[in-house]
């Protein structure tokens, strides 16, 4: 029996504001888009156009607090050619939270408050 990722979900607030931080930050595209015939949901997928996995940002229309993210160590992680040019950019758009100079890594943090891991290529 093998298993193989399909993707990640994370509950936003603001499904638009979402989608284009994850968009501007990542390149992240959408790859499909669901809302329910009531219109009390929307799930939208989106891709890196290299691997198969996708982030899954689930909207709820009758969700309005934020929602909680305990110590917030679980996170996403993504490997990036060009170290220093994703730092100008995420410095740009002033959305790093945290750096590990040791490590050579940084985090990002999104409107909801999930971080994601940005690894240089080795």
């Amino acid at each position: 029996m093998k298993f193989t990722f399909a993707h990640n979900n994370i509950n936003v607030l603001d499904i638009e504001k979402s989608i284009r931080f994850y968009q501007e930050a990542l390149g992240l595209e959408i790859q499909r888009d669901k809302t329910s015939s009531d219109g009390s949901f929307r799930l939208v997928f989106l891709g890196d156009g290299v691997t198969g996995h996708q982030l899954e940002l689930t909207w709820l229309r009758d969700r309005k607090e934020p929602y909680n993210l305990g110590d917030n160590e679980i996170h996403l992680a993504v490997v990036v050619e060009d170290m220093d040019a994703a730092h100008a950019h995420h410095e740009q758009m002033g959305c790093i939270c945290y750096e590990n100079h040791g490590m050579g890594i940084y985090f990002i943090v999104d409107p909801d408050g999930y971080w994601t891991e940005i690894v240089p290529k080795r």
